[in-house]
């Protein structure tokens, strides 16, 4: 079992990665970092004999941080480039939450320094281990909806995922911590499973977007964004928002043999048989069990930990995950400039 330290104990560190290595066979946690006295007690408390750090720089100049393999990075984005730089020059492999970073050129960097060190860079890429997307990506892969040509995909939140209260709970609507609005929150997570299901990157992206002046503060942040993504074989359109009345997901693919419906937990799924103007359908559905109701998702996280210690194993320095998550931040980037231009079409380039 390789061992490593999580950085940043907030509510996604605790309630998702933390209880996650609890139930892992393939990895484990050594050490703690955070910066806040409250976050390193309730650490210290709930993981007795794990080292409890102040900062990163204090870890990484342990003895202990030469004897781990990884760090898992939780701490909010605008930090994550720095910490995953440190820790990459040090030998360490990364596990990174999303996004990677809040700009495509240090995602870019990363990436080289992960070949160049000869370490894992793994991002936190946690809906493509939801089991009802399993489930999807199980039905694509066997061709049970045909060519697919085309998706939609939309995320429902009532707010914003308020952080720990010890430390800027509404950290995500100040851009020079999140980065920006739901787009850069949640904006990965739709792209990426976009990704799997049209299996290619898009070439253009036009986006629009609101901001609520009724948010903390008085938001700077992104709270509902549409956004069409043009793929080589169709067009997938996206729909993020904090400003719903419910908390939901709902997707739906369409191929030339069928489609589905995901919905939360539920799948339908629509076969079509026979030739045109003969057309016969058969339906039906599934309860796929996801936990999609709770936000930290622990439930989800030991198959993310389980793919992260394959790619330890076998020296996959820059998985698909991770070409995957520089496409999500060049596709968020060129989202905020079409929104600016009002919704001018971008095109976009992921290949590299």
């Amino acid at each position: 079992m390789k061992r490593g330290a999580l950085i940043g104990y907030g509510f996604i560190g605790e309630q998702g990665h933390a209880r996650g290595y609890t139930q892992s066979n393939d990895l484990g946690i050594d050490a703690v970092v955070d910066t806040h006295p409250a976050r390193r007690e309730k650490a210290a408390q709930a993981l007795p004999g794990v080292a409890i750090f102040d900062s990163a720089e204090s870890f990484f100049e342990s003895e202990l941080s030469k004897r781990l393999a990884f760090v898992d990075i939780c701490t909010p984005p605008a930090t994550h480039a720095p910490l995953a730089r440190a820790a990459l020059q040090r030998g360490l492999h990364v596990l990174c939450e999303k996004p990677i970073t809040t700009r495509a050129a240090d995602a870019d960097e990363l990436v080289a320094l992960a070949r160049k060190s000869g370490r894992v860079f793994y991002p936190s890429h946690n809906y493509t281990h939801a089991p009802v997307l399993k489930r999807v990506q199980g039905l694509l892969d066997e061709g049970a909806l045909g060519d697919i040509h085309m998706a939609t995909l939309s995320t429902f939140r009532s707010t914003h995922a308020r952080g720990v209260p010890e430390w800027r709970p509404d950290w995500r609507r100040e851009p020079e911590i999140s980065g920006g609005g739901i787009l850069m929150d949640h904006g990965s997570h739709t792209f990426y499973v976009a990704f799997a299901w049209m299996g290619a990157y898009p070439t253009k992206v036009s986006a629009r977007m609101l901001r609520s002046a009724h948010a903390p503060g008085g938001s700077a942040t992104d709270d509902d964004v549409a956004c069409e993504l043009t793929f080589p074989s169709g067009i997938v359109r996206c729909h993020l928002t904090w400003r719903a009345g419910n908390r939901k997901v709902i997707y739906t693919i369409h191929g030339s043999g069928g489609g589905l419906r995901v919905e939360d937990d539920k799948l339908e799924l629509s076969l079509r048989f026979g030739t045109p103007g003969s057309y016969r359908w058969e339906t039906r559905e599934e309860s796929v069990a996801s936990h999609w109701m709770s936000a930290s998702h622990e439930a989800w996280f030991t198959s993310v930990f389980g793919d992260f210690a394959r790619a330890m194993r076998e020296r996959d320095l820059v998985p698909e995950t991770a070409r995957d998550a520089i496409a999500c931040m060049r596709v968020i980037e060129a989202c905020y400039r079409s929104a600016s231009e009002e919704g001018r079409a971008i095109a976009v380039d992921c290949s590299a």
